[in-house]
């Protein structure tokens, strides 16, 4: 029986971010050797590392940075809570948080192909893959600039890190209207900024769809342009940030508060783990 002790398991597996019959395994063949052991892990992470690439990494975290007007935001994947909450992992997320804002990513592809410590960060991706034992990506990210950008961090259950992540830019106004926004974003998921975003193509077929809804339900003929008009203007309102129903006050829309605390809206970005 190898000579190690709960302890040697829990300091491995905090150390490593590995699951316990992993950490067993290794310890066992290390014969108690917490150094040797995490090098085992490490080695047998790395022969893992391809059959890992088809397992779904839908934990994890999001992570901003914002600064003179530049915001980023970056989301990375894991497998299992149990590593997303795992200090290794978190100073991982840091680390390409700070790539990201280094080398002004703006999409995933870029940033996994840019350089970091003589390797790209893809490389370094996969030796962490290697030594936590999980599929660990970056999904995602974004970069939003303005006169003002604030970001907000949400968390979706308190003994997580925040799976929920939003930057606003805004010109004119304060910021804390522009931080009411932005958690009003957390909540409400808006898709795009403004009506014009949405491709006429994807509005031609909702208002396909609630003319035929409404005809489906015996509705009169003449009340039809009526209330395909209100159907589409709802597929708006819960779209367009713009349109919503502001969080704070229902009476008013995003757009009415904006505008009467002299703010202009001008964009934004929301992820949300694995959605």
């Amino acid at each position: 029986m190898a000579n190690y002790t709960a302890a040697d398991i829990k300091a491995l597996r905090e150390a490593t971010g590995a699951g316990m019959m992993d950490v067993k395994k290794a310890l066992d063949e290390a014969e108690g050797d917490r150094t040797k052991a995490t090098e085992i892990l490490r080695v047998k992470g790395l022969k893992g590392v391809t059959k890992r690439e088809g397992r779904s990494a839908s934990n994890g975290l999001v992570r901003a940075h914002v600064e003179n007007g530049v915001g980023t935001l970056v989301e990375v994947n894991c497998e299992t809570d149990f590593v997303a909450k795992n200090p290794k992992f978190g100073e991982l997320a840091d680390k390409v948080l700070a790539q990201a804002v280094a080398v002004e990513a703006t999409d995933a592809e870029s940033l996994l192909a840019s350089e970091l410590d003589g390797k790209s960060v893809k490389e370094v991706l996969d030796e962490a893959n290697a030594g936590i034992g999980e599929k660990i990506e970056v999904r995602r990210v974004a970069r939003v600039t303005g006169e003002k950008v604030v970001s907000y961090l949400h968390k979706t259950n308190p003994d997580l890190p925040a799976q929920i992540g939003v930057l606003v830019a805004t010109t004119g106004g304060d910021e804390q209207v522009a931080r009411d926004i932005a958690m009003h974003i957390a909540a409400f998921s808006p898709s795009v900024l403004t009506r014009e975003e949405i491709d006429a193509e994807t509005v031609a077929n909702e208002r396909r769809i609630a003319e035929d809804t409404a005809r489906e339900e015996g509705k009169p003929e003449q009340a039809l342009p009526k209330i395909v008009e209100g159907r589409v203007n709802g597929f708006f309102k819960e779209n367009v940030l713009l349109d919503q129903a502001f969080a704070k006050d229902a009476k008013k829309t995003v757009g009415q508060v904006a505008k009467e605390a002299g703010a202009e809206v001008i964009g934004f970005a929301r992820f949300k783990v694995g959605v």
